[in-house]
């Protein structure tokens, strides 16, 4: 297969960055991100599409069709559920392939009203009370149309409902569940059948986002007996996930059915089930196979930094003790990651230490001394910015004396440990 242009839109959601993180070094596929609005996709994605009209745009289609000729785009693999919908609508007009399943089914699971319609007579959903009929507390709000937390709220008595109502006209006011909530992450072919789904406790929730999560065991196929009949009920092809939360007895009712991977279904990525990889293949016309390790784990998320820095350099003089090896005997991953993007970008590394035993008997025992363009042995007295002898280079070293002494000497940028993060890429 000739490899093939994704665009990623929009590419900061959390599922444009789990499509990021799932094919990022994929030999088959080249990420292109794509944004209305600059978010931290902007910072993950090599190349980076930005201005692209708001979905409420009157040119929202015609711009993208021009972006998708222009950039040889092959499929675009929309990272947002109200996208999803409306580049399905447009698949034919846009000239390349939209990531999705039917328009039916999107529309289905856009909406949690047509979803729980569509399922009533299927599974267990929960009831949907008209706001003016309510008057047995509590109730839970949320939109019809949404995703997250936005919007959604538990609704304890007759004044809150009103207030709530107000402010969120759209929501729907349904039977509160008080019981653990799961996600089931799934994958369906392209001839329909469900080759795979596994059940993952939300056991911390953020914005309505997932944050810490595990799998759990489905012994009494509770979970397998719904997903297979959401599946025989709704046509899905690719990625999708369900949200089940259990009652006060226990029973699992439906909270919604998304067609798209979730954003935490990195969790079984890490046992070898990378939707994006199996729904990008699927879509092309590829038969795939899945296999999965058979091991425990959990996944806890947080925000993540990145940085864009305005230097230029092309050369790296780095200090080695408590710099590169810690505590005499672990190396500092962080800044071997560093080296190892130099090497990529043909930046010159120089090891500039003070090391008071062999130097170079040390790095041949710990097989990195091809890593250096340079080695310089100082001496305990000698100063570093001596040996600096370029003025594009940079300086990094844990201690601040000898940063403070090569900033004021040369005025060339000096880094400690902690600021290795905006140098990574």
């Amino acid at each position: 297969m000739n490899k093939k242009n994704i665009l990623v839109f929009p590419c900061g959601s959390e599922i444009g960055l789990e499509i990021h993180r799932s094919l990022k070094n994929s030999l088959h596929f080249n990420l292109i991100g794509g944004n209305s609005t600059d978010d931290h996709g902007k910072f993950v994605f090599n190349q980076y599409i930005d201005d692209i009209p708001f979905i409420s745009s009157p040119n929202f289609i015609s711009k993208l069709k021009e972006i998708v000729k222009i950039h040889h785009i092959d499929a675009i693999y929309p990272a947002m559920d109200a996208v999803i919908t409306l580049l399905k609508e447009h698949e034919k007009e846009l000239g390349c392939k939209v990531i999705a399943s039917s328009v039916e089914t999107v529309n289905i699971c856009l909406s949690k009203t047509k979803t729980y319609k569509t399922l009533k007579h299927i599974i267990d959903v929960p009831e949907i009370y008209p706001k003016e009929e309510i008057d047995r507390f509590p109730v839970f709000s949320k939109p019809d149309i949404g995703y997250g937390s936005r919007g959604a709220k538990l609704i304890k008595d007759k004044l809150m409902l009103q207030a709530h109502a107000a402010e969120y006209p759209n929501n729907i006011f349904c039977s509160f569940l008080p019981g653990p909530e799961y996600t089931i992450d799934c994958f369906t072919d392209r001839y329909g059948k469900l080759r795979y789904f596994a059940p993952r406790l939300r056991k911390r929730i953020m914005n309505g986002i997932s944050v810490h999560t595990v799998p759990v065991p489905d012994t009494a196929a509770k979970f397998e007996n719904i997903i297979r009949k959401i599946n025989d009920t709704i046509s899905f092809q690719g990625a999708w996930f369900v949200q089940l939360k259990e009652d006060e007895n226990g029973t699992l009712f439906l909270l919604e059915v998304a067609a798209r991977l979730g954003g935490s279904s990195s969790l079984f990525r890490n046992k070898g089930i990378n939707f994006a990889m199996l729904t990008l293949f699927d879509a092309f016309g590829y038969d795939v196979e899945i296999i999965e390790n058979q091991y425990y784990i959990e996944l806890d998320r947080a925000l993540n930094n990145r940085y864009k820095i305005d230097i230029s350099y092309d050369e790296v003089f780095v200090d080695f003790d408590d710099c590169i090896l810690l505590e005499k005997k672990y190396f500092n991953l962080d800044m071997m990651k560093f080296l190892f993007q130099c090497l990529n970008e043909n930046i010159k590394i120089t090891l500039l230490s003070k090391h008071k035993d062999d130097l170079n008997e040390q790095l041949a025992r710990l097989k990195i001394e091809g890593l250096f363009t340079r080695i310089i042995h100082l001496k305990q007295n000698e100063q570093k910015s001596a040996y600096i002898d370029n003025p594009h280079a940079i300086f990094i070293d844990d201690s601040f004396a000898e940063r403070k002494e090569v900033a004021t000497k040369l005025g060339i940028p000096v880094f400690s440990l902690d600021m290795l993060e905006c140098l990574l890429k």
